[in-house]
């Protein structure tokens, strides 16, 4: 796996083994190459004793499905680097991008299943030439855990942004957004990123000048059990996506909507395919138009002044997730519906 900066390069948990890459350098395509040069190296040592091989991006895909082989191949989808690239690194030139595109249809083409986490992707993919026989969606899911004690270091009431800050994630509008609620004086707005960024400090010095400084509170690096809480006590949890072709034509399915309501959270997100493949308006949670900081405001200010409607949405949110999208179910019809079907036989664990 790429990553796991911190963490052993070589780990045994029971009978898997976890070998972890990383390379200590700012350039995403230096660190992606590397990675898949490294993968190559080891699928020299133990390629000839594999079943079954998953990646989920075309740095990887290519050495597992360039070589001869007898294991079986499925390329998991969440989204493609030839379209979400260009929204971080906009000077990224074409020749690259050509590349990108043409090492992901080779992927596409050589795996014997793609998988996706939602029908927005899947039907992005076949639109650019992906076999449709191939692919099965499997949604992403969450866990549904009893509700953690709150911690007494919690602001009294907050909204809650969970997850990373790349352009097409909307932070930008949630921010204007927020500067609309400052009749509610003890509201807070609660930031929970991975790791600090450029991005979060470009964020935080538009935070500044919205003089929104001392109505936020940020927090990075967060293992599950301290960040559990914190989601778990929000009065709403924002998922403020844009309209651009990432999150549009490509398509998304957010971790971060699924994690609030399994905790029973309120959620109010952008109204886009991939977002409504999860919540029904109104039901279990608010869906708002996409780059509209009024209509986000708005939506906000209703749920924090009638907690019995925060109280229903978030109560259904949760019943959805137990419904059909924990991480048992996807992970059992992964087994059944794509492992068990390529192996034929045997119980792929």
């Amino acid at each position: 796996m790429l990553g796991g900066e911190g963490l052993p390069p070589y780990q045994q948990e029971g009978n898997i083994e976890i070998v972890r890459f990383s390379l200590p350098v700012e350039n995403y395509l230096s660190r992606a190459l590397a990675f898949g040069a490294h993968l190559e190296a080891l699928l020299d040592e133990v390629g000839d004793n594999l079943a079954l091989c998953h990646f989920r991006d075309p740095w990887a895909g290519i050495p597992i499905v360039s070589r001869p082989r007898r294991y079986a191949c499925v390329y998991e989808v969440n989204g493609l680097p030839s379209i979400e690239l260009p929204q971080v690194y906009p000077d990224l030139d074409a020749r690259t991008l050509d590349k990108i595109r043409t090492d992901e249809r080779l992927c596409w083409e050589a795996a014997d299943r793609i998988v996706t986490p939602a029908a927005t992707i899947a039907g992005n993919l076949i639109r650019l030439g992906c076999p449709a026989e191939k692919i099965v969606t499997i949604p992403n899911g969450a866990d549904i855990r009893p509700r953690p004690p709150r911690p007494s270091e919690l602001p009294e009431s907050y909204i809650l942004y969970l997850g990373a800050l790349q352009p097409w994630q909307g932070f930008e509008v949630l921010l204007r957004a927020f500067t609309r609620l400052g009749d509610f004086p003890g509201l807070r707005l609660v930031v929970c990123v991975s790791h600090p960024t450029r991005a979060m400090v470009r964020y935080q010095r538009m935070a500044d000048n919205l003089g929104l400084t001392g109505r936020m509170l940020w927090r990075t690096a967060l293992e599950e059990a301290e960040l559990a809480p914190i989601r778990a006590h929000a009065l709403a949890s924002v998922a403020p996506l844009r309209e651009c072709a990432r999150n549009l034509s490509q398509g998304c399915a957010p971790l971060k909507i699924l994690e609030s309501m399994a905790d029973g959270v309120a959620v109010v997100a952008s109204n886009m395919p991939a977002v409504r493949e999860i919540i029904t308006d109104g039901h279990d949670g608010k869906l708002v138009a996409a780059d509209r900081p009024a209509e986000l405001a708005r939506a906000l200010r209703i749920l924090i002044e009638y907690p019995e409607l925060r109280a229903r949405l978030g109560g259904n949110a949760r019943r959805t997730i137990e419904g059909r999208l924990t991480w048992d179910l996807s992970l059992r019809r992964l087994r059944d519906e794509v492992y068990r079907e390529l192996l034929g036989k045997g119980d792929p664990a």
